[in-house]
């Protein structure tokens, strides 16, 4: 049995390829993104009182996968590609069905002359242009389970980057962007990394370009990032060399 599905809207993001892009909604807060909607749902009373909510739920399209295969088990990166679980016990675009939920911060709602109402988010784990089918209002007393289980997802030891770039080098991106782009890198190396740092990394280009103007490069040589561990030993690495596109790690 098949059923239709209206798509809504679309989101704006700053990715315009999959690498980079945080593998959770809320993981990278700095992030922010605007929700056009289509035409026939541009109606502002189908808004009302959604400002009176910090938080929304999206449930949205998995865009780049709809002619893709679903299996039964999946290779999740947290288990670091090495282990299969069940499709349903994972957050894999691969699904029988291939939507996804994510939960974002509400900024506002904004007012334009071409698009009608818009919202601006932050907090969005998806790809520039990602289809939403329904926008639903995140309420922390049925939606929050503080005492919840991780499940697999958090058996390894977590590390908290910090990113730290050369002023000269900071000043090279957008005011508006930096916090975002530090946030990005930081989310990305740590899941690159696992538990230890390695002896090298490579993270595609696309993560520091997606952030800003699409087309301009940047060099990320002279970076310094930090690793702090939970049980407070640290590691650092240098970012050494970096060619178009590609930034290099030398632990």
């Amino acid at each position: 049995m098949k059923h239709e599905i209206n798509v809504i809207a679309h989101i704006h993001t700053d990715f315009t390829s999959k690498f980079g892009i945080p593998r959770q909604s809320g993981l990278v807060d700095e992030l922010e993104a605007t929700i056009i909607f289509e035409p026939e749902f541009r109606n502002p009373d189908a808004l009302r009182g959604i400002e009176e909510y910090s938080h929304l739920w999206l449930i949205w399209q998995f865009s780049e996968c709809t002619d893709k295969e679903w299996t039964p088990t999946v290779r999740p990166p947290r288990l670091g590609g090495n282990k299969r679980m069940g499709v349903f016990a994972t957050r894999s675009p691969f699904r029988p069905n291939p939507v996804g939920l994510s939960s974002v911060r509400l900024i506002g709602v904004e007012k334009t002359a071409e698009y009608g109402c818009i919202l601006r988010v932050a907090g969005a784990d998806m790809l520039d242009g990602t289809p939403i089918y329904d926008i639903k209002p995140y309420l922390p007393y049925v939606d929050s389970h503080p005492d919840a289980s991780n499940g697999f997802a958090l058996d390894e030891k977590e590390g908290k980057l910090c990113v730290e770039f050369p002023q000269n080098l900071l000043d090279v991106i957008p005011k508006e962007k930096q916090a975002a782009l530090i946030a990005v890198l930081a989310m990305c190396l740590t899941a690159c990394s696992g538990p230890a740092v390695k002896d090298v990394k490579y993270v595609d280009g696309s993560l520091t370009k997606a952030v800003y103007n699409e087309g301009e490069t940047f060099d990320c040589a002279g970076a310094k990032i930090t690793v702090t561990y939970e049980d407070g030993t640290t590691a650092t690495v240098d970012v050494t060399a970096a060619m178009t596109g590609t930034v290099v790690l030398m632990a």
